[in-house]
């Protein structure tokens, strides 16, 4: 062999295997979960009975600002946070729960549909008492489907 030997060096390239990446992962989940946690606490949860709202024709959406809920069903009965309660019993337990809360507010929901007894007098007892203690009264329900050609909320012509 001569002293000027050239040898062919073999070039390796090494196949690398497809690899998942998993920080960019971890990256939006907790992107996810922190938008999550933060629409979370920013929701003011209502502890409505599950029922058939009424409807109002000058619905609009309520603030999102923590609320005693007052729920009278078709049968007369009256629950407060989804607590059972006494009609005597209720401006005493709400006093307790917006002094807690730290908030002025009750939401007054009615279950919609023929009753089987008359709610008026339990209405207007409530309404009565609220609004001597100081209460912002908002009344939930749906609000009623305009016709069409009208924007909602416009008065009826």
């Amino acid at each position: 062999m001569s002293p000027y030997h050239v040898s062919m060096l073999s070039l390796r390239r090494t196949n690398y295997e497809p690899r998942i990446e998993i920080m960019p992962l971890i990256d939006v989940i907790f992107l996810l979960l922190t938008f999550f946690i933060y629409a979370m606490v920013l929701m003011a949860p209502s502890m409505l009975m599950p029922m058939e709202l009424e409807q109002y024709a000058s619905a609009e959406p309520a603030p999102p600002q923590p609320a005693v809920t007052v729920s009278i069903m078709l049968d007369g009965s009256i629950f407060v946070n989804r607590q059972p309660i006494a009609l005597e019993d209720v401006p005493q337990r709400i006093a307790e729960l917006t002094t807690e809360q730290d908030s002025k507010r009750v939401d007054l929901a009615l279950a919609d549909g023929p009753g089987t007894t008359d709610r008026a007098p339990i209405i207007t007892t409530l309404l009565d008492e609220l609004q001597d203690a100081g209460l912002e009264i908002y009344f939930m329900g749906q609000r009623t489907a305009a016709p069409t050609g009208e924007q909602p909320g416009a008065p009826p012509p």
